[in-house]
């Protein structure tokens, strides 16, 4: 079953862009979110100990994403709470969570839970998505400044949904469009994804960097070979090089 977006921009915004359709089901999808992980740990967590396996159900019906950003909007609004860990505190520093100036409702998507139990279903849940092993920012190189023709960049995990996120479909031979450029206007960039060969388009904004040569699997180096191939060589006909 499809997962419900998660819509990443503030009320304020949603307004300007004419998507407060989007943001409501978003904002909806995230309270009940939120209380399908309170429910989770009233269910499995005994006085004593929380069940290894909590953090699943919640995941397979909400995914990943929603997931983390519930969480890390809770942690955002506890973070001078000394019962969650830093490191789970510095985690939820990573994610933008929008907040409105005049209205701000991120306390309706916070986990309610104990602190100390919280703590430990986000320890689960961060240890289910990182199982996943998806390429990061870690292995990459910066993409500031880098013009993306012919580059095998890394897709924002994100940008997939949960049945695709994985490292090898996660990798886009990026080909053509304005947002190959670092200083053109347009922001689409034309690819195809290694893992299958099938056209894809995506925003510049979309990939975390081009995935460093240390890194480069096998296969990928084999695909790129098979996918440029074609573009190195001109064919001929009668001995004369076609143009």
């Amino acid at each position: 079953m499809d997962k419900k977006y998660v819509y990443p921009y503030s009320l304020l915004e949603a307004k300007r862009n004419g998507e407060l359709t989007q943001y409501r089901e978003s904002f909806k999808e995230n309270v009940r979110c939120a209380n399908a992980i309170k429910e989770a740990i009233n269910q499995n967590f005994d006085g004593m100990h929380l069940n290894h396996d909590v953090a699943k159900p919640v995941i397979a019906e909400f995914g990943y994403d929603r997931v983390n950003f519930v969480l890390a909007n809770t942690l955002q609004q506890f973070e001078h709470d000394g019962r969650f860990s830093r490191d789970n505190k510095e985690w939820a520093k990573g994610f933008f969570i929008p907040k409105s100036k005049a209205n701000n409702r991120n306390y309706e998507f916070m986990v309610t839970s104990h602190p100390a139990v919280l703590d430990g279903f986000a320890n689960l849940a961060r240890k289910e998505y990182d199982s996943l092993n998806l390429w990061n920012p870690t292995h990459c190189n910066d993409k500031t400044h880098l013009d993306y023709t012919g580059k095998v960049m890394v897709l924002n995990p994100k940008c997939l949904k949960d049945e695709y996120k994985n490292p090898k479909d996660q990798l886009v031979l990026c080909e053509h469009g304005f947002g190959c450029s670092p200083t053109a206007s347009g922001r689409k960039v034309f690819g195809r994804f290694l893992s299958d060969g099938e056209k894809c388009q995506y925003d510049r904004s979309d990939f975390i960097g081009e995935l460093r040569e240390e890194f480069m699997p096998d296969w990928a180096r084999e695909k790129v070979q098979a996918m440029t191939e074609p573009l190195q060589s001109s064919p001929a006909m009668g001995g004369i090089e076609m143009k």
